[in-house]
């Protein structure tokens, strides 16, 4: 019988437990991470090519490979095999859960990445269905990770939620919202229709679901997510936000409630805070954000270049050009809120619907218009 075409065949997933099978998994996230995406450029090592961190020493990494090279790979830092290391602590603001839940009971999950030649294939979901393999194993309670704004809806889908009292300003990535799991809650993943529920043990009355889960979640409200608030109570505040916008029109002016609601398609609505870093130059995420309330700072290295105030856009240039962020954007004012729209929506928009499309990017010429007058 003839071979099969490795194209064909689907990546296998495996454990890296040798040094040299570790040492792969380094290469390849400075394949990832470093070449493709200009990040961690300060902490990788650039003359052997590989980027590893100190939490690898106690990790456990998995990763695909089409049989010639690696595609894919995860690492999951488990309270049971050692100590949560104090970055991740301070992170993901561990102390208060550690109060009331076993550390082993508890994941850190990070450096979540796939090759470009196997995005948009089920590979993640592959790779989870190998996570939660080991949580239904361990009966683990609590699983923790965060993502970038423009993630955010891929990772509330699967069934993480928002959690902390403030996001995360990560120096080599940017922006991060924290995020947790609760495998157990099978009541929840169905709400949410996550595509994990068939992998989740459902121990029915006896599932571990922390009786404190309520009051450590309570926090969660810096995300207001499109996909998982009522349909009325998101347009609602949405509009009544942008609306007051500073600028004499706004970016969904003349369009209808229907419309409006096609383009808010996977928004969330982000609370920041001051010195946050919403937007890293060089960052590869394409999203625009809308400034709702507050203030931002635009900046060219040291230099502010422009302040953005409610109803402006930043991330338009990445989101036209299909480029890496051009400026760095810091949040100025406490409490601000920004609008992340989803890229993957708006250009589905551009096909699907070019008259609805026509009226947007007319809107969003006008903004950009009114931003050179301000600046030039």
């Amino acid at each position: 019988m003839p071979e099969k075409d490795n194209r064909d065949m689907k990546p296998s997933i495996h454990e890296a437990v040798t040094p040299q099978q570790r040492r792969d998994v380094y290469r390849f996230r400075y394949d990832i991470y470093v070449e493709e995406m200009g990040r961690y450029r300060s902490v990788a090592d650039h003359d052997q090519r590989i980027f590893a961190e100190p939490e690898d020493e106690t990790a456990r990494l998995y990763y695909a490979t089409d049989g010639e090279q690696i595609v894919a790979t995860m690492r999951h830092n488990w309270g049971g095999d050692a100590p949560l290391c104090a970055r991740q602590i301070e992170q993901y603001d561990l102390a208060r859960f550690l109060e009331e839940i076993p550390c082993d009971q508890m994941i850190v999950g990070e450096r979540f990445m796939v090759a470009p030649s196997q995005r948009g294939t089920d590979l993640i979901f592959r790779l989870f269905q190998t996570y939660l393999n080991f949580v239904n194993e361990h009966r683990i309670q609590l699983i923790f990770g965060d993502c970038e704004p423009h993630l955010l809806n891929l990772y509330l889908g699967m069934g993480f939620r928002t959690y902390a009292e403030r996001n995360v300003n990560s120096t080599e990535t940017g922006y991060l919202v924290p995020l947790v799991m609760v495998p157990e809650d099978i009541t929840y993943m169905k709400q949410v229709k996550s595509p994990f529920v068939s992998l989740l043990q459902d121990y029915g009355d006896a599932a571990k679901v922390p009786g404190c889960l309520p009051e450590l979640l309570s926090s969660g409200r810096l995300v207001m997510s499109q996909a998982l608030t009522p349909q009325k109570e998101y347009q609602s505040e949405i509009d009544h936000a942008i609306r007051l916008a500073e600028n004499p029109t706004h970016l969904f002016d003349g369009l209808s409630e229907e419309e409006c609601q096609r383009c808010l398609s996977k928004s969330n609505a982000i609370e920041c805070m001051a010195g946050d870093h919403l937007i890293k130059s060089g960052n590869v995420a394409q999203n625009m954000f809308a400034v709702l309330s507050g203030t931002l700072e635009v900046r060219n290295r040291d230099r502010v270049v422009d302040v953005c105030c409610s109803g402006d856009i930043v991330g338009e240039m990445a989101f036209l050009l299909e480029s890496p962020r051009a400026a760095d954007v810091y949040v100025a004012t406490d409490g601000t809120r920004v609008l992340s729209l989803s890229e993957s929506n708006l250009k589905k928009l551009a096909v699907n619907e070019p008259q609805l499309a026509a009226k947007l990017l007319l809107n969003l010429s006008k903004l950009l218009c009114y931003k050179l007058q301000r600046v030039g």
